[in-house]
């Protein structure tokens, strides 16, 4: 699933429904040489092994972090019933026998939660933060003789030897980069909730003494902590506000690192330039097999390759799925070596392997490779042959008659390599076509691009509609081999007249003999073989069912509007396909599809707008250029 930009291409999506499985088996005369790119037999994938083990654990954790949560927010008496040797703990730590423990059941309760989706993903980090967890409050509540706190003390014992009997089970390693945001976040909340105390306790009122500035940062950081400082106030009810909102803001940190430390690794596009090189070689060889091949050179790409280096896999990680997309670019008989590097590193990771758009061998080579693989058939790729291509025909009268309207009405085209286009004239259409768009946001991963006229683009292709010199639409083709091209964005000015898209697609058809294109890939026509048999007299209740829901969700995705976009240019239809694990992790390969495809966009925070806007607003930006004036004198 993919568009970018306003009217922009639309491919594939991460949309399923029940359907065939797609043939694991190749005849002989497919068989993949090379020891090093295709082993004997793939070990079974730990993942799949004693899956009740992570399963329960994470739900026994669950339960346990629940009980803990409910424990330490109940009301109960105040450990009345412990030796009274405790209670001299107060005299070196006040609070400690009221506030700690239930401050500590509450967070124990809350990392306890966050864990169990760790350890239900197989997380050796997870593990090993559960089981200092366990150990803490079994110890805990041993040492204090917490009658009340009982079941939940069994369960963490139980739970305790169970993941120390099972400890191999649980392998998966992380993201080294979210540890050290997390650290850095850790640092960076600490400080600021140690500063809003210091802050309030240095300019309130009511305090029973006039305290050293010392004692009052020590108070704030007590307070933290969870613990009662030497700062007292005159009323018992401002001591506790002070106290609940302190706990608070360490609780909050101590969530919110807690997040970043144990979430879904998701690593950052890294394709360097070493890679890109790699990739266009291998491309400049074996690209004409895939018409999504080029876009493995999106820079928010990751790649992974054989041990041979003659195939390689494009991916992103994205919700703990690690997203691929397209076919392996390389050679084929280089795959099976691709896919079991591929296969490997989700399994290490614990991410679930999934697939967008891929050819029809591309889906028989995933699932031969990992028999835990299926493959469903997402639609159709139109592809147009050039020397077949006529406007001649009823068939073809709409797109005629809508191209012959903008011709009549001083539209002109042009189609050229970015080669041969100046530097300063695709900066000019780059902030055109920006122009037009109606979101901010990018679309786009497994058949975007995601930019126009770069350094080493310039085999690709751009088709431009003018009128009276004024830019009014623009195509933008990647290369497809040496003798195709592949569509990649489409965008127009709202303004202009209606079927510029189908204008330019027709004049590039005709110039492709001038740059030696003999095919054309153009949109993807997702679940086309349904939307086109629904509509068919005879067609059962099942299938019109379908063909309904498919109508309800183009209002959002286009599904309906880019089938009819590509029927109307008579295309050959090329099946593609969507690799996924199981029935089970489709909703998260699909939020991750959405997200890949920028259908999903979580929102953000700019901090560097929002700072500018408000220095703008205090006047800095008048003295800022007032200095830089007097500087210049």
């Amino acid at each position: 699933m993919m568009q970018t930009g306003a009217g922009a291409r639309s491919r594939g999506a991460a949309m399923t429904v029940p359907a065939g499985r797609a043939a694991a088996e190749q005849p002989a005369a497919q068989s993949h040489a090379g020891a090093g790119d295709h082993p004997a037999a793939r070990p079974p994938d730990r993942q799949h092994q004693r899956r009740w083990v992570p399963v329960t654990a994470a739900l026994l954790s669950l339960l346990i972090g629940l009980t803990y949560i409910i424990e330490g927010l109940r009301t109960r008496p105040l450990y009345s019933h412990l030796k009274h040797s405790l209670h001299n703990l107060n005299n070196i730590a006040p609070g400690v026998l009221t506030i700690f423990p239930r401050i500590a059941d509450v967070i124990v309760g809350m990392l306890l939660l966050m864990l169990s989706h760790g350890l239900r993903k197989r997380k050796k980090r997870a593990w090993q933060g559960v089981m200092l967890l366990l150990a803490f409050s079994v110890v805990t509540h041993a040492l204090l003789r917490d009658r009340h706190h009982i079941a939940g003390v069994i369960g963490a014992a139980v739970l305790l030897v169970m993941l120390w009997l099972y400890r191999r089970e649980f392998y998966a390693t992380g993201d080294p980069r979210t540890r050290w945001r997390a650290v850095w976040v850790s640092g960076g909340l600490a400080a600021a909730d140690i500063i809003i105390g210091f802050g309030y306790l240095l300019f309130t009122t009511g305090l029973q003494a006039d305290y050293t500035p010392v004692q009052r940062l020590q108070s704030a950081i007590y307070n933290v902590l969870g613990f009662n400082g030497p700062v007292h106030f005159t009323t018992e009810t401002r001591g506790d506000v002070f106290g609940f909102v302190m706990g608070g803001l360490g609780l909050f940190t101590v969530i919110v690192v807690g997040y970043l430390f144990l979430r879904p690794a998701g690593q950052e596009g890294r394709l360097g330039a070493r890679d890109a090189i790699r990739i266009r070689d291998l491309l400049s060889r074996h690209g004409e097999r895939d018409s999504l091949g080029y876009f493995t050179l999106r820079t928010d790409k990751s790649i992974i390759w054989s041990p041979t280096g003659k195939a390689c896999i494009g991916y992103r990680v994205l919700s703990g799925v690690m997203l691929a997309s397209g076919d392996p670019i390389g050679d084929p008989e280089a795959w099976p070596g691709a896919i079991q590097a591929f296969l490997d590193e989700a399994a290490r990771h614990a991410w679930v392997p999934a697939v967008l758009g891929c050819s029809e061998l591309g889906a028989e080579t995933w699932c031969r490779e990992d028999g835990g693989l299926t493959a469903l058939e997402l639609g159709d790729e139109a592809i147009v042959n050039v020397a077949d291509f006529s406007l001649q025909g009823r068939s073809m009268r709409n797109v005629r008659q809508m191209v012959g309207r903008v011709a009549k009405n001083g539209y002109a085209a042009e189609v050229r390599r970015v080669g041969d286009i100046s530097r300063a004239e695709i900066d000019r259409m780059n902030r055109q076509a920006d122009s037009w768009r109606g979101s901010p946001t990018e679309r786009g991963f497994s058949m975007a691009l995601g930019r126009v006229g770069s350094p080493g683009d310039e085999n690709c292709v751009i088709a431009t509609a003018t009128k009276d010199g004024v830019l009014r639409a623009i195509l933008h083709f990647v290369p497809w081999g040496s003798d195709g091209l592949s569509l990649d964005l489409m965008r127009r000015d709202r303004t202009a007249q209606p079927g510029l898209n189908d204008f330019l697609i027709v004049e590039t058809i005709k110039r492709a003999h001038e740059l030696g294109v003999k095919r054309i890939s153009l949109n993807f026509a997702m679940f086309r073989a349904a939307l086109e048999r629904g509509e068919r007299i005879g067609a059962g209740p099942v299938l019109r069912a379908w063909r309904g829901l498919l109508l309800f969700m183009s209002r959002w995705f286009q599904i309906e509007s880019l089938y009819k976009f590509n029927a109307k240019f008579c295309p050959e239809w090329v099946p593609r396909f969507f690799v996924y694990t199981g029935t089970r992790d489709i909703p998260r390969i699909g939020l991750a599809a959405l997200q890949a495809e920028a259908f999903l966009v979580w929102p953000t925070v700019e901090v560097r707008r929002i700072t500018r806007r408000v220095a703008r607003g205090l006047g800095f930006g008048k003295l800022r250029s007032r200095l830089r004036a007097a500087a210049q004198r």
